[in-house]
C-alpha cells in the first residue's frame, strides 16, 4: 500500500499494433485508461499486450508495477515442427503411456527419409492401401497452406513442414467434425503455475465428413477463418445450427447425453496441457511479470481419446458470432484478474519510490542484468546536474539538485563533490547491486610521480533507511561526523581479498517472496490445474523436478481410472493418501459443469 498518497489513479495499458481490440474494449470498461505515448513517459504503463512477441530488451526493462502478456521462448510448443520435436523427446524420455496423445509427426525435408520408411511401412501392412496423411506448413496459422493426402505423389511444398497421421475417425456430431478450443493461462513458468478456462470454443466444419473428398477442407478443417467462407456456414445445419461454433457448456450437455466417463475425459484434456507445457518449463527464463494465454486445439476420435493438434501463441479474440462474445469478454475480463495488481501498482514509479522498492524485474539471467542494466525513471528531481558536480570531466548525480552551495562544495575540495549522492543514484538506478561508489583523481604536487590517479575514499554503503520517500539520499549524524574527520588527502584501504560476499536486499515485491505460498484454486472461470497437490507443488518450487510432475499425472490419472471400476467403494482417506496426503491445495477437477474436487472425483463412478 502507498502510504501519504491520497486517491487511486487508474491502471494505464498499452496496446502494441495488432493488438484485439476486444482487449481494449474490456479494459476501458473496467476504468483503465490508455497509454498516450506523446503524453506520458515510455513506462507510466501497467499492462503492455502485443499479439507478437515481445524484445529481450522489453523483458529485462519491466519494473514491478508492469505486466507483460508473453513469455519469452514458448515457441518451443507454439511452432508445429518444434512441438513435435519436443514431444518426440519426452516420448523417448517418459516413454508412450503418457506421451501418447499426438499424431505420428515428421519435420520435413529433414526428416524424410524417415517418413518415407513409415509411410512405405503402413503401404506393405495394409495391402497398398496407404494411411491419410495431413500437411502443415510450420510457421503458418489459420488454416493456410494445409491440405490432407493418401498416395506420397500428391505430396508438394516449398517450405518447411510438418505431416502427420491423419486422425481418419474423429468423433462427429450429426455427421460433422469438430475440435476444442482450450484457453490455458501460464501465470508463470518459474515455479509452474497452470489455469484452465472453464469456457471453450468447439469448433466445426461447415460440411459432412467424407474421406473420399480430401480437397474438400470445408469437410476436413474446423478453422474458423476458412469455413465462414463456405457455402453453407450461414445454413441451420442439423444439430448444430447455424455458424460453425458452440460453446464448451453446450458440448458437456451433449457428453451427457452420451452416458460416458466424462470425468476421465477432462482429465486427459488436462494430462495433454500439463504434459506439454512440462516439456518447455525448464528452458523458459524467470519473468515474472508475464502471463500467456494458449489456445489448445484438441480433436477427439470416436473411442473417445483426446488428441493434441497444435498450441496457439496468440489465440484468435475475434468475435465473429454470439459463442465469441459469451466465451471471450469473460475470459480476459478473468484473465486480468489473474494479473494480480494492487493498489501500489496504480501509482507506478511513483508508488514504488516512496514504498522504496528499487530492483527492477527482469528475466533472471545474470548474462543479460549485467550486459544491458534496466534503467529506472527518476523524477525531475533526481535527474539535474550542477556545475559543482564536475570533477576532471566526469559529471556527478546530485540527489535534489540546486547550487554548489547546496552540495556541500563550498567546505570541500571538489573531488568529494556529492560521492554519497552518486552512490545513491547508481544503487537506485542498478537495483542496490554495486558497490559503494569511488572514482579517481588527479592531486596536484610536486613528485614526479604526482600525476599518477589515486584511488580517493568513497561513500558508506547504499542504506534504505537513509532516504527520504522520494528516494534521495539524506545523511545521517554518524555520516556527517565521519566526514568531518576526513581529511581531503587521505586515501582508501584496498577492501579485504577474503571479504564477506554481498547478498542483495530482498523486498516485499520480490517475486520469489510471492510465490512461495499456494496459489488460489479458482479465479473467475479459471481453474487451478497444476500443481494440483503438495507433491507437484513441491515439485514445481526452485527447479522443476520434471519426473516427479510427470509421476502424479500418472497416479491421478490412475486414480480416476479405478475410482470408475471400483464404483466409488473405496474410503476417501485412502483416496487422499494416494493424492498425496493431507493438501494446502484445494484441487478441481477442470472441466465438469460444476467443478469437484479431485479427491471427490476419486469417489465418483
Amino acid at each position: 500500500m502507498a502510504t501519504g498518497v491520497c486517491g487511486t489513479e487508474p491502471l494505464v495499458f498499452r496496446l502494441h499494433e495488432g493488438a484485439p481490440e476486444l482487449v481494449r474494449e474490456v479494459l476501458l470498461e473496467r476504468g483503465w485508461e490508455e497509454f498516450e505515448e506523446q503524453q506520458q513517459e515510455e513506462g507510466d504503463w501497467n499492462l503492455y499486450w502485443r499479439a507478437a512477441a515481445f524484445r529481450n530488451s522489453d523483458y529485462e526493462n519491466t519494473m514491478p508495477w508492469q505486466r507483460l502478456n508473453h513469455h519469452p521462448k514458448t515457441v518451443g510448443i507454439t511452432r508445429k515442427d518444434w512441438l513435435a520435436r519436443n514431444l518426440r523427446r519426452m516420448r523417448g524420455t517418459f516413454g508412450s503411456a503418457l506421451y501418447n496423445f499426438s499424431p505420428t509427426a515428421f519435420n520435413l525435408p529433414n526428416d524424410y527419409v524417415r517418413f518415407l520408411e513409415e509411410y512405405s511401412k503402413h503401404r506393405l501392412a495394409n495391402g497398398n492401401q496407404g494411411a491419410y496423411w495431413i500437411c502443415k506448413p510450420v510457421d503458418l496459422s489459420r488454416g493456410r497452406g494445409i491440405f490432407i493426402f493418401e498416395d506420397i505423389k500428391d505430396l508438394v511444398y516449398d517450405c518447411p513442414v510438418i505431416v502427420q497421421k491423419y486422425i481418419s475417425n474423429p468423433l462427429l456430431i450429426s455427421g460433422y467434425k469438430f475440435d476444442l478450443r482450450i484457453y490455458v493461462c501460464v501465470k508463470s513458468f518459474s515455479p509452474l503455475t497452470i489455469y484452465m478456462y472453464q469456457e471453450g470454443l468447439v469448433r466445426f466444419a461447415t460440411e459432412k465428413f467424407n474421406l473420399g473428398a480430401l480437397n474438400n477442407l470445408y469437410s476436413h478443417l474446423t478453422n474458423t477463418s476458412i469455413n465462414k467462407f463456405g457455402p453453407f456456414y450461414s445454413t441451420d445445419k442439423e444439430y448444430i445450427g447455424e455458424g460453425c461454433k458452440w460453446t464448451l457448456s453446450k458440448f458437456r450437455c451433449f457428453l451427457q447425453s452420451l452416458r460416458i466417463n466424462e470425468l476421465l475425459l477432462w482429465q486427459k484434456i488436462n494430462n495433454i496441457v500439463t504434459l506439454t507445457l512440462l516439456t518447455i518449463a525448464p528452458s523458459i527464463p524467470s519473468s515474472p511479470n508475464c502471463i500467456e494465454l494458449f489456445g489448445f486445439d484438441i480433436l477427439i476420435d470416436e473411442n473417445f481419446k483426446p488428441w493434441l493438434l497444435e498450441v496457439n501463441y496468440s489465440p484468435a479474440l475475434s468475435m465473429d458470432c454470439s459463442a465469441d462474445v459469451t466465451v471471450k469478454k469473460g475470459l480476459i475480463n478473468d484473465l486480468i484478474d489473474l494479473l494480480n495488481y494492487t493498489e501500489i501498482d496504480h501509482f507506478r514509479q511513483r508508488g514504488y519510490l516512496r514504498q522504496k522498492y528499487r530492483r527492477p524485474c527482469y528475466l533472471g539471467s545474470q548474462i543479460l542484468q549485467a550486459r544491458t542494466p534496466p534503467v529506472l525513471l527518476l523524477p525531475k528531481c533526481l535527474c539535474k546536474t550542477s556545475s559543482c558536480e564536475k570533477c576532471q570531466g566526469q559529471s556527478y548525480l546530485c540527489s535534489r539538485g540546486g547550487s554548489p552551495d547546496s552540495c556541500g562544495t563550498a567546505q570541500r575540495p571538489p573531488q568529494y563533490c556529492s560521492d554519497e549522492n552518486l552512490n545513491c543514484a547508481l544503487q537506485l538506478n542498478l537495483g542496490s547491486s554495486l558497490k559503494p561508489a569511488t572514482h579517481y583523481c588527479h592531486k596536484k604536487t610536486h613528485s614526479p610521480h604526482s600525476q599518477k590517479p589515486k584511488l580517493v575514499e568513497g561513500s558508506r554503503p547504499y542504506d534504505l533507511e537513509s532516504e527520504n520517500e522520494y528516494g534521495s539520499c539524506v545523511s545521517s549524524p554518524g555520516m556527517v561526523k565521519e566526514n568531518s574527520k576526513r581529511k581531503s588527502g587521505s586515501f582508501a584501504k584496498l577492501p579485504p581479498i577474503h571479504g564477506h560476499k554481498y547478498k542483495p536486499p530482498v523486498y516485499p515485491w520480490d517475486y520469489k517472496v510471492k510465490n512461495t505460498g499456494v496459489p488460489p484454486s479458482r479465479v473467475g472461470d479459471f481453474i487451478l490445474t497444476f500443481p494440483f497437490n503438495e507433491v507437484t507443488l513441491r515439485a514445481s518450487q526452485k527447479k522443476l523436478n520434471i519426473k516427479m510432475a510427470v509421476q502424479e499425472v500418472y497416479k491421478l490419472t490412475s486414480q480416476l481410472i479405478a475410482s470408475g471400476r471400483h464404483k466409488g467403494k473405496r474410503r476417501k482417506e485412502e483416496i487422499s493418501r494416494s493424492l498425496g496426503g493431507e493438501d494446502k491445495l484445494e484441487s478441481l477437477l477442470w472441466g465438469p459443469r460444476n467443478p469437484p474436487s479431485l479427491s471427490d472425483c476419486c469417489l465418483k463412478t
